[in-house]
């Protein structure tokens, strides 16, 4: 009876082999180390240079135009724009500030399951999304042709033309209308929540008013703020309607100014400059807004812009590595 042998099937080496080791042993060629070579994106390099060239004409054409860039350096710091700018920055935290509180309102009333409640929070959003912030502006603003006196009994009684001032016509009309937009806004960061934190919540005994509170509001932040954002820069922009009541905003005194000095052009560049520079300014502060309620979220929070900026210097200045070679 012939008893089984194993047999060993010898497997190549790739690297080869190498006799007479120290120790007996057959050592390991190491295999050369890989050279990665990045992959050439033609068709990105011939985009960058169709864009600066674009660039470059757009630029060249302005600075050949007929306009007095000296002047609007000079009109920068004019008062006329000073008090503008002032004035659209009023405005646009005041109707927000209204916007937010009345849309959070809304938000919670909509979602109630009381009929009344839910039915008249859905027809205020209906008629505040369904028609144009400018014609809203002009009703308020012509409120008294149809009401002589604002009469509120004991607390209050005057004319409608000394209450209704354009400020009070744009304050309205921009606040009101904000405030149909946030209600869905913060109605879709408080259903974003799951639903079993508030039931746990009701659980250990918490009401309704401090369950919205301290479980589902800290939550939902991270989803309200982002378009909250965009739409308080988006405020900043839609203020200059309010030009069309008379109210002295940037726009308007940009208007006056170049009617005044017969410089329309130099006057609206220095518009475009204050509106570029209040924009980027709230849209840092977004940034970090943003950055400070993802906190419980991230894990690892987004780099700011100057940690971007010093990283993308340092990979200019540190070489990388590939396959153990300095590229």
């Amino acid at each position: 009876m012939t008893e089984p042998h194993d047999k060993t099937e010898k497997v190549p080496d790739p690297g080869g082999s190498r006799a007479g080791a120290p120790d007996g042993s057959a050592g390991t060629i190491p295999p050369e180390a890989i050279r990665a070579i990045p992959v050439r994106h033609y068709g990105r390099w011939a985009g960058s240079v169709v864009v600066v060239v674009l660039l470059a004409l757009v630029v060249a054409a302005f600075a050949r135009a007929a306009i007095d860039w000296g002047l609007v350096g000079r009109y920068l710091t004019d008062g006329t724009f000073v008090t503008g700018a002032w004035e659209t920055l009023k405005i646009t935290v005041y109707a927000m500030v209204i916007g937010v509180v009345l849309g959070m309102l809304l938000a919670v009333m909509r979602m109630s399951k009381n009929p009344v409640l839910g039915s008249v929070a859905w027809a205020y959003i209906w008629f505040f999304r369904g028609t144009p912030v400018l014609v809203q502006i002009f009703l308020w603003f012509n409120l008294s042709i149809v009401f002589q006196y604002l009469d509120l009994g004991p607390l209050y009684k005057d004319e409608m033309n000394d209450v209704m001032t354009p400020f009070v016509a744009a304050l309205l009309g921009l606040g009101l209308n904000e405030a149909a937009y946030m209600a869905e806004i913060s109605r879709a960061g408080i259903q974003s929540v799951d639903s079993g934190q508030s039931e746990a919540a009701q659980a250990l005994g918490m009401k309704g008013s401090q369950t919205m509170r301290r479980i589902v509001l800290p939550q939902a932040m991270r989803v309200i703020i982002p378009p909250t954002g965009n739409e308080f820069i988006n405020m900043l922009k839609t203020s200059s309607l309010a030009y069309a009541i008379g109210y002295q905003e940037l726009f308007l005194a940009s208007r006056d100014f170049g009617s005044r000095t017969l410089a329309v052009m130099e006057a609206l560049m220095v518009v475009t400059i204050w509106y570029l520079a209040l924009t980027t300014l709230f849209s840092i502060g977004q940034y970090y807004l943003e950055r400070y309620f993802a906190r419980g979220a991230n894990r690892e929070l987004p780099p700011t812009p100057l940690q971007r900026i010093r990283a993308q210097l340092t990979s200019f200045r540190t070489p990388s590595q590939v396959g153990g070679k300095t590229v």
